[in-house]
């Protein structure tokens, strides 16, 4: 199996299911034998219990790097990082998340980077995060809704990535907002015939202790330099 450094995920909207998809796949990476890190380069939301994105991803991970190094920028309020960074009279400090990366990306064969929203949700006062992608020069995963609205929002958040001459390593079709409806899955019908050979994967929406069916993901085309 020939191996890309790492991807950045990202998503057409917020809450599509980007960590569930990322949990999921980081242990089909770690069995087949890729040491694997995990960053969320940014997370607001984060309460007492630390970034609960950036936890998910690390125990996936079975790595023991602090917290502090996978999610080195970290926000109370639940919005998009400029806004809640500037709610603390702070700045999301890129530099330190490129540092973060490259100290993972030395590391490990594969590096697993969850970005925040979508892509143009501003990561820092000038860069959006597809810039971020860009910065950090991995490939783009997006990971699309299973409900209403799927196809435009995918096709839109692909035609970004073209305009931007940014490379995108696939899609990820992510059921996590629950059971699909008999019309939603007419409209997921219609989404898998325009992405072709784009479409790497189709998460089912899973149960706490339920395991991703055999086969939902074409690792090797993820992986595949």
């Amino acid at each position: 199996m020939s191996r890309r450094r790492g991807v950045f995920v990202t998503g057409t909207d917020t809450d599509v299911g980007k960590t569930e998809v990322g949990r999921s796949v980081v242990r089909l990476l770690r069995s087949e034998g890729l040491s694997v890190g995990v960053m969320k380069p940014i997370e607001t939301g984060v309460g007492e219990q630390g970034p609960l994105d950036a936890w998910a991803l690390r125990e996936a991970a079975g790595v023991e790097d602090p917290i502090e190094k996978i999610c080195p920028q970290q926000f109370a309020l639940p919005a998009a990082p400029t806004v809640a960074a500037e709610d603390e009279n702070r700045t999301v400090d890129l530099d330190c998340i490129l540092d973060a990366y490259q100290d993972l990306r030395a590391r490990y064969d594969f590096v697993w980077v969850e970005g925040a929203g979508g892509l143009l949700v501003p990561a820092t006062d000038t860069l959006c995060m597809a810039d971020l992608a860009n910065q950090l020069a991995l490939p783009i995963l997006l990971v699309v809704r299973a409900s209403l609205g799927t196809i435009n929002h995918t096709l839109l958040s692909l035609a970004e990535l073209e305009h931007r001459n940014l490379e995108c390593a696939g899609v990820v079709i992510s059921h996590a907002a629950g059971p699909t409806s008999a019309a939603d899955l007419k409209n997921l019908s219609a989404l898998r015939r325009a992405l072709g050979e784009r479409l790497l994967g189709e998460l089912p929406h899973l149960g706490p202790a339920e395991e991703p069916p055999r086969g939902w993901m074409d690792l090797d085309r993820l992986v595949d330099a």
